[in-house]
């Protein structure tokens, strides 16, 4: 028994035949086809003629479909989005990764670059998984995190160092009116931006050589880009990784105040599991860590 389907028509005549059942217009099906309103009306009777049955009425100002006209579209219908359905499944699938970053790090560093990263890896489909939660490589089906701390993060993780903390002071220049202060009673005048990690005891008895006081005023936040957009407003002075904010004080919406930068008691890294090594996978931690080397030697030069 052969598997060979039997006599098909002009398959270019099927299709122009489904544009023009569709418009009912000849004028209409040519430009969607890209062709003249005559080589659609030749397509049409060449399918007639093959057929042996009229498809169309030609009515004065418009076309109707033919009894057999609306019983074959039906069938001609269903058949072309099987083709359409079966050629989409032989394309291939992009490859999908999870990445899980902090909320913070997602919004003020890595999707600003995603842009970049999309155009160039169009093969790729990349997952943003954002939580301050730690997210599990197996449970969370997470390929690749960004996490904040000191390594080991555990055994069988490969690692990486993306960037080093470290925490500068920015605020809107509209705030400083040019005048920085000198003193942590100075400092004292401006609303202090916090956010989770609450480096400003610190950064003050770091630069001031004083512990700082109850009379500072302050508003917390629990994530660091929220804080970070209050200071871009107006609100205050904060605190923030100099990767972070890198962006904004280039573009003028934050100046920074202080030479002094604080380093971390942690950093940035990239962690995965060791036995996972997909071109994908390469592919990301290579471009995060080319950004991260690219955003070091702008900040020197």
């Amino acid at each position: 028994m052969s598997d060979a389907p039997g006599k098909l028509p002009s398959l270019n005549g099927v299709k122009v035949f489904e544009v023009a059942a569709r418009h009912l217009n000849f004028r209409l099906a040519a430009e969607e086809l890209g062709v003249t309103q005559g080589a659609v009306a030749q397509q049409i009777r060449g399918l007639e003629a093959e057929l042996g049955v009229k498809l169309f009425e030609r009515l004065p100002r418009m076309l109707a479909l033919t009894g057999e006209g609306r019983a074959y579209i039906a069938d001609v219908r269903r058949a072309l989005e099987i083709i359409a359905r079966a050629t989409d499944g032989l394309k291939p699938q992009p490859v999908r990764l999870t990445i899980s970053t902090t909320p913070s790090f997602a919004s003020k560093w890595l999707i600003p670059r995603l842009p970049d990263f999309t155009t160039r890896h169009r093969d790729l489909d990349l997952h943003i998984l954002a939580t301050d939660r730690m997210s599990n490589f197996q449970a969370d089906g997470v390929d690749l995190a960004v996490r904040y701390g000191r390594p080991p993060f555990g055994a069988g993780l490969a690692v990486e160092l993306l960037f080093e903390q470290e925490t500068i002071a920015v605020c809107s220049p509209r705030l400083m009116g040019g005048k920085v202060p000198d003193t942590a009673t100075e400092l004292a005048d401006y609303t202090l931006l916090h956010d989770a990690h609450n480096f400003w005891p610190e950064f003050i008895e770091r630069h001031f050589g004083e512990s700082p006081q109850a009379a500072f005023k302050g508003i917390s936040f629990n994530q660091t880009s929220h804080a970070i957009e209050a200071a871009i407003a107006g609100q205050g002075i904060v605190l923030a990784n100099s990767n972070f904010v890198a962006q904004d004080i280039a573009e003028g919406r934050l100046v920074r105040i202080f030479a002094a930068a604080m380093p971390g008691s942690s950093d940035f890294y990239l962690v995965w599991p060791r036995y996972r090594k997909s071109l994908g996978l390469q592919t990301v931690i290579a471009w995060l860590s080319d950004e991260a080397k690219k955003e070091r030697e702008r900040a020197l030069s």
